[in-house]
């Protein structure tokens, strides 16, 4: 597996100063974390899931998870569960019979409602649990988490690799007098089971339920000051440089056109100067689609450190992990700051002579660069990550 398998290798080379590397389940935990890109979720009812899975019918998807919590009404739930391993079952008879491996297949992981369930599933999946990467496990908490990771050690042990992803999205997380206590118990939790954890994940959706908001597509999650305010200490707690964890990006869930009332969220300029009437004609799609707004969102993530995104639409995996290409600039930098990192230097100019680099300050910022490019590979200096939006939207889908 590898991103943007769309591209012929031509395009990769005039695209790629480096090029995004293959990558499974069974790549180095430190690296898969920064390897799940788009996370597309699909309730568990959806019908043929394993052909969807087979042939690729998501072009660009590496990671999905296939929900048996909020996406499943509780009257489906009976039909949910079979459906789903029903789906698995076929898909592990496919891969058996048809020369498939693991390679062929984006990560996949499941989203569960409780411990009994998890157990019911695996005892039902039996040998073909081989096909899941891992499990989500939604509402997060101290007191329901340390069984839920001692399960998934345990099946580690017997089918090793098996990662979980908790979610971050209960009312003791994002009301300020619970929220610090929390935090830090629930990292405190996931340090015993570093080496299962592959992600942390927040559930904006379900926070902004908690206080009767949902917001418009013209609003990112950095406009909500109650979600503004509980995603930096999210980040405060879990980021840290010591024993840090990759924090995805909360779901975007817009993707149909209609009337908007505020301003489009993309600057005329840079398409303009760059691609000319073309560009403006391309930029006006983007906002007919909202994804102006996934766009903007995005790159918030990204300057607030979070990396990948979980998405609820096949059409926004290309822009989710376009966006996240490490650029030219990015990756020189990363890499003087690493090899300075010897205590010669304390601060280097830039190579691009625009700012300075700090070896101490910047280094565990360097360290990230260099993961997230071995996946997701690095642009040319002339090219950017809009560049590679652009590339794929006209010689694909014009």
């Amino acid at each position: 597996m590898r991103f943007f398998t769309y591209f012929y290798e031509n395009e990769l080379d005039e695209l790629f100063f480096k090029k995004p590397q293959n990558f499974n389940k069974y790549t180095n935990r430190e690296l898969l974390s920064y390897g799940l890109g788009a996370t597309l979720y699909m309730p568990a009812t959806r019908p043929n899931i394993h052909q969807d899975l087979l042939t690729k019918k998501h072009e660009g998807l590496t990671s999905l998870v296939i929900d048996l919590e909020d996406a499943v009404g509780d009257n489906q739930l009976g039909q949910a569960e079979e459906l789903l391993v029903e789906e698995l079952m076929k898909l592990d008879s496919e891969i058996n019979k048809n020369f498939f491996t693991s390679d062929d297949l984006p990560l996949i992981f499941i989203r569960i409602r409780d411990l009994a369930q998890f157990q019911r599933i695996k005892g039902q999946l039996g040998e073909a649990i081989h096909l899941l990467t891992g499990v989500v496990l939604p509402k997060f908490s101290v007191e329901t988490g340390e069984d839920l990771l001692a399960e998934v050690a345990k099946i580690h042990t017997e089918h090793e690799p098996f990662y979980a992803m908790p979610i971050l999205e209960t009312n003791k997380v994002i009301q300020k007098e619970t929220r610090m206590r929390e935090l830090i118990g629930i990292k405190q939790l996931l340090d015993q089971y570093k080496d299962n954890i592959l992600n942390v994940r927040i559930g904006a959706t379900d926070f902004c339920g908690l206080y009767g908001i949902r917001r418009s597509v013209d609003t990112t999650v950095y406009d909500i000051a109650v979600l503004r305010d509980c995603i930096a200490d999210i980040i405060n707690v879990f980021q840290r440089s010591k024993c840090p964890y990759v924090i995805s990006g909360p779901v975007w869930e817009y993707f149909s056109s209609k009337p908007r009332m505020l301003k489009p969220q993309l600057r005329q300029t840079p398409f303009r100067e760059r691609y000319g009437s073309e560009g403006l004609k391309w930029r006006a799609e983007l906002i007919d689609q909202h994804m102006d707004g996934l766009i903007q969102e995005v790159l918030m993530d990204i300057a607030n450190g979070l990396t990948g995104k979980t998405i609820i639409h096949p059409t926004h995996i290309k822009a989710v992990q376009a966006l996240n290409v490490v650029s030219y600039e990015e990756y020189i930098d990363a890499c003087e700051i690493i090899e300075a990192a010897n205590g010669e230097n304390g601060v280097k100019k830039s190579n691009f002579a625009n700012k300075m680099n700090e070896i101490k300050p910047h280094y565990f910022w360097a360290s990230k660069i260099i993961l997230k490019s071995q996946l997701y590979g690095v642009l040319h200096e002339e090219i950017t990550n809009i560049d590679l939006i652009k590339k794929d939207a006209f010689v694909y889908h014009s």
